[in-house]
């Protein structure tokens, strides 16, 4: 295989079992795409396999870290790994760093101290259709591609408007089919009744792995706010076993749904049945890549 192959799919569906069934198979390494795997610490939260991969891991819980610190670390990992006539696996469900990648993001600066928490106020205080208002006075091509309650883009959007920047050029390139190498974008499907299933299974496993001591032992140390928003981190914390486990179900479950959404946004995506032993997905993907590796030929 001489290209990238990118796993995508809704948290749950099985990528890290199928990516590294494929790396069993064909010279490979895997880079992770995983805002949330990217943290040491909290290996059974975030659901991080004992098996290698580039970017899992690699930055302290005290650490701010967004995709503008993850794309060159990305390129970097993918370039090194086709150099040494190996395939790269770029692997997560981290939509944006799935995209930043294999493509070459123009990405917005990150935010000044305290203006998140600065917008994240005042969209609060003014409500979703008023602090929309107020992006469509100071951005309004930003504001013509986000809708009003979605808290955490208007936020953002209106952070970057008073950085001089906009959300826009990043939406724009965010869909385009352009990347950095030939590269084949694979999409996991599997019913939103079988992934409630092994979404509600997982957990129960986080727990009986001993999550919530993890968790524990990792807030005794400093934590920095993009590391405080790791899916389930405060349920662990703050809530009872029981009561943890129903909310950390649901927030998986919602983060899922969106997964779903935004993998069929990709351009090119191929879909695979991900509902059968990973060993059959990864015979599949390496079955489409040849053949698509043939047509490019």
């Amino acid at each position: 295989m001489r290209r990238v192959l990118a796993i995508f799919g809704p948290t749950a569906s099985g990528k890290t079992a199928v990516a590294e069934a494929v790396a069993d198979r064909v010279p490979a390494e895997l880079v992770s795409a995983d805002a949330m795997q990217v943290y040491r610490g909290l290996p059974i939260l975030t659901n991080q396999s004992e098996r290698p991969a580039r970017l899992v891991g690699v930055v302290g819980l005290e650490e701010t870290f967004s995709v503008a610190e993850y794309q060159p670390l990305a390129h970097a990992a993918v370039d090194e790994i086709l150099a040494a006539g190996r395939t790269p696996v770029v692997v997560g469900g981290t939509g944006l760093y799935l995209r930043a990648a294999v493509s070459d993001l123009e990405l917005p600066p990150p935010p000044a101290p305290g203006s998140r928490e600065r917008f994240e106020a005042l969209y609060d205080e003014l409500g979703p259709v008023r602090a929309h208002e107020q992006l469509t006075e100071v951005d309004p091509a930003a504001a013509s591609i986000v809708h009003a309650n979605d808290r955490r883009r208007v936020v953002r959007a209106l952070e970057l408007a008073e950085a001089g920047s906009s959300l826009l050029p990043l939406a724009n390139r965010l869909w385009s089919a352009e990347t950095r190498h030939p590269t084949l974008i694979v999409g996991l499907e599997v019913d939103s009744g079988e992934l409630a299933r092994r979404i509600e299974r997982r957990t129960h496993e986080m727990f009986e792995r001993g999550v919530e001591a993890e968790v524990q032992q990792a807030l005794r140390g400093p934590v920095s706010q993009t590391a405080l928003t790791i899916h389930g981190l405060n349920d662990v914390a703050e809530l009872p076993r029981e009561q943890a486990t129903e909310a950390l179900v649901a927030r998986t479950r919602r983060y899922a749904a969106y997964q779903r959404k935004w993998m069929r946004r990709i351009p090119g995506l191929v879909l695979v049945d991900a509902e059968r032993p990973a060993d059959e997905v990864a015979t599949e993907i390496l079955s489409v890549a040849e053949q698509v590796g043939s047509v490019a030929e």
